[in-house]
C-alpha cells in the first residue's frame, strides 16, 4: 500500500479561523467527529491508514498540529505553567476554534503521543466538548512510581534524534528516528520521504526546532498530569496501547484505566508508539467498537 491509494476517498482542507491556519485531511460525513491528534514533530498522515475505514463508523479529522505539517506557525505563548496563556494549551486553542469553525459540538478526541496530552487537557478543562477520549500511547502524564516504571532515558534519546534530524535532515536520520519509534518494522520509504519533505522546509525546520526547545525546557514537567488530575476525568475513555511503546509500557495503561472511572483497554500486539500505522486493523477495531458504545 501507499499513502496515495490509502488517502483515496478523503479530502485534505485548511480552515482558517483567524488565529490558527490548519490543514485537515477527512471524509466528510454526518457521523460523529473524531478529531485525530498526532504526536510531537509528526503530521496528519501518521493516520492515513485509518481515516477511510473509520469513516463507516464516524467523521474522521487527522489534523496538523500549529508548528507541524502545513499548519500555521503561531508565536508562542508563555512557558510560564501558572500564565493564563501558556504554550501547551495552544494546541487545545487550536483544536477548540477548529471545532467551533466547523460547527462541531462534540467529537471523540483521540490522541497518540502528545495528541493523548491534548485530549486529557479537552477532558479535564473542556469536557462539554468531548464526546469520548481515546488514549494512544498518550504522553503528558506522570504516575505513582510505585505503580509505573518511568523511563527518563527515552525522552533523552527522543530529544537528541529529534533535534539531529531537523538540525540536519535526511533520510538516514528520519529513518533512525522513526525506527525508534516503530522498532518491529513498519517504517516505509515513503513515510521517510514525506517526514524529510515536511521536515526540511525551512519555516516548518524552524518552529519545530523552537517547539522542541519548550518541549525539552526546565518547566515542563510543571504541565504534565498527575495521578489525582487523571482521577478527574469523566468523559468516556478508551486507553488504547501496545507491548513494544517506547515510552511507558503496558503498566501506565493499566494504571490509566485504574484511574478513569468506567474507561476500557485495548492492549495492541507487537507494535510500538504508532499503532494505527503498525497495526490498522487492530487500532480501527478497537477505535470503532469504542464509537459504537458511546
Amino acid at each position: 500500500m501507499s499513502l496515495h491509494l490509502d488517502l483515496l476517498g478523503t479530502e485534505t482542507r485548511y480552515y482558517d479561523t483567524g488565529k490558527y491556519r490548519t490543514r485537515v485531511i477527512e471524509v466528510p460525513n454526518d457521523k460523529m467527529p473524531l478529531i485525530l491528534l498526532h504526536g510531537g514533530g509528526g503530521h496528519a498522515e501518521a493516520f492515513a491508514r485509518n481515516l477511510v475505514p473509520l469513516s463507516k463508523v464516524a467523521r474522521p479529522m487527522a489534523i496538523d498540529f500549529i508548528w507541524h505539517g502545513l499548519s500555521s506557525k503561531p508565536d508562542f505563548w508563555s512557558k510560564d505553567p501558572k500564565a493564563k496563556r501558556n504554550w501547551l494549551n495552544q494546541f487545545t486553542d487550536q483544536v477548540i476554534e477548529l471545532m467551533d469553525h466547523c460547527g462541531l459540538e462534540k467529537a471523540v478526541i483521540e490522541g497518540e503521543s502528545l495528541g493523548g496530552w491534548i485530549a486529557a487537557d479537552m477532558a479535564l478543562n473542556h469536557p462539554d466538548r468531548v464526546a469520548g477520549i481515546i488514549f494512544n500511547t498518550a504522553w503528558g502524564m506522570t504516575f505513582d512510581p510505585a505503580k509505573v516504571k518511568e523511563d527518563a532515558g527515552d525522552l533523552d534519546k527522543l530529544r537528541d534524534s529529534s533535534i539531529a534530524a531537523l538540525d540536519n535532515p535526511s533520510r538516514e536520520l528520519i529513518r533512525k528516528r522513526m525506527e525508534w519509534l516503530m522498532p518491529l518494522g513498519g517504517v516505509t520509504d515513503e513515510i521517510v520521504e514525506l517526514r524529510l519533505a515536511l521536515w526540511s522546509r525551512p519555516e516548518t525546520k524552524k518552529s519545530l526546532t523552537a517547539y522542541y526547545e519548550h518541549l525539552f525546557d526546565k518547566s515542563i514537567d510543571s504541565f504534565l498530569f498527575d495521578e489525582d488530575a487523571i482521577k478527574r476525568i469523566r468523559s468516556k475513555t478508551l486507553v488504547l496501547w501496545t507491548t513494544h511503546n517506547p515510552f511507558q509500557g503496558v503498566d501506565a495503561a493499566r494504571r490509566l484505566k485504574q484511574l478513569i472511572p468506567g474507561s476500557s483497554l485495548v492492549i495492541v500486539d507487537n507494535a510500538g508508539h504508532w499503532p494505527q500505522w503498525e497495526k490498522p486493523e487492530a487500532h480501527d477495531k478497537a477505535v470503532a467498537d469504542f464509537i459504537r458504545s458511546l
